[in-house]
């Protein structure tokens, strides 16, 4: 008979506030893991270095906590939430998930994998679940330069909408989505060695985060409140 060791290891979320001017106890949640696959022995690189799975992700929530921060003026309450664990099945998300009433938070715009330029081109996102809230198309709303729009899921024979934390949220009828320009069906990157800072396209993700500023700003000012997503 074999014997198997248990092991107990401890996750950290990271999380910073914004609290709301004149809407606090209304929430938006911008999101995104931080946690990789680790390394990987016998072989020449070991390390999983995860820079856009979700390194990328993780930079955009910090460019906008700084910029939300800077501006001084949001309305909501904004909380900008590094989830850990999420490649072992969420669990960072799920703790979170558990912190709050799930009809606090308006809207969770959860960012995964924005390094690299989409099949829209440079700068360009596209979400998952488009149809099962109002946000996409609000957010589309707030996008006025032209060219500039949030695309729907062109993989949904993935079934992306249920791997990344929004899941956990959305379950609750929070109106919980992810946001990407990843290219699934062509990206050598994925989930290897090789997704390191030199397989990025900096500029594109610069202007996907610059993108996002002008979309949430209704979100974050109160503006704009978009529907449940059904349980």
């Amino acid at each position: 008979i074999g014997s198997s060791t248990v092991s107990k290891n401890e996750f950290i979320n990271v999380v910073g506030v914004l609290k709301g001017k004149t809407k606090p106890k209304e929430i938006i949640l911008f999101s995104a893991h931080y946690d990789h696959l680790g390394a990987e022995e016998n072989q020449s690189d070991v390390i999983y270095n995860g820079a856009d799975d979700n390194a990328s992700g993780t930079t955009a929530i910090l460019n906008l906590a700084e910029y939300y921060a800077n501006q001084g003026n949001n309305d909501r309450t904004l909380i900008f939430a590094a989830f850990s664990a999420e490649e072992i099945g969420g669990f960072g998300s799920r703790y979170f998930s558990k912190q709050f009433d799930p009809q606090s938070i308006a809207a969770m715009i959860n960012i995964e994998m924005v390094g690299k330029a989409s099949k829209f081109g440079p700068g360009a996102l596209w979400m998952t679940g488009m149809d099962r809230s109002t946000l996409g198309a609000q957010l589309n709303k707030a996008l006025t330069t032209p060219g500039k729009k949030i695309y729907k899921d062109p993989y949904p024979e993935q079934g992306l909408f249920y791997r990344s934390d929004n899941a956990t949220l959305a379950r609750l009828g929070v109106p919980a989505h992810s946001f990407s320009s990843a290219q699934l069906d062509q990206d050598k990157h994925y989930h290897q060695t090789t997704d390191d800072l030199s397989s990025l396209n900096l500029s594109s993700l610069h202007q996907v985060i610059e993108m996002l500023v002008t979309a949430t700003q209704p979100l974050v000012n109160g503006s704009i409140t978009p529907s449940r997503i059904n349980k």
